[in-house]
């Protein structure tokens, strides 16, 4: 293993360790729970831990981690030496609009003048509409009939 494969790999072993440290500390989430938010296996989070991985780590895999600890994906991309650029929409392809309520709550999540619990507050309800069950297609059409 060259030397820059292997400083990456300890690189993002440490952003993955302090993610985990920094979410048993704050919301005092075990591994599983971890797991359970990110929708990344325990086995495959303990593989980034330990640096254990022949292939880089799936984007999608890395970005469901980061977003399930309200972490910007930007820095793991950094540990592990990508070009954030590479991955985004491109050339004459123009990023899909963002829903005017989201964009008002990415404000607020960069609001020097919220406050930290505000953001955590933001941030908990986002996990919970992001990883309720859907209700099933009938049932939203009987909800939106009555009335």
């Amino acid at each position: 293993m060259t030397e820059t494969a292997n400083a990456r790999k300890i690189a993002f072993a440490t952003f993955v360790r302090r993610a985990l440290d920094e979410a048993r500390a704050t919301r005092a989430w075990s591994g599983t729970e971890v797991s359970r938010r990110t929708g990344v296996s325990r086995q495959t989070i303990n593989r980034w831990v330990r640096g254990d991985w022949a292939s880089d780590p799936e984007a999608e895999r890395v970005v469901a981690f980061c977003e399930g600890l309200g972490l910007n994906p930007a820095a793991a991309f950094a540990a592990l030496g990508w070009d954030r650029a590479a991955s985004g929409p491109r050339p004459g392809q123009a990023a899909p609009p963002m829903d005017p309520d989201v964009e008002a709550l990415l404000r607020r999540l960069v609001d020097p003048q919220v406050s930290d619990a505000e953001k955590f507050h933001i941030r908990e309800t986002i996990r919970y509409l992001a990883y309720r069950p859907t209700l099933p297609v009938d049932v939203r059409k009987r909800g939106n009939q009555a009335g």
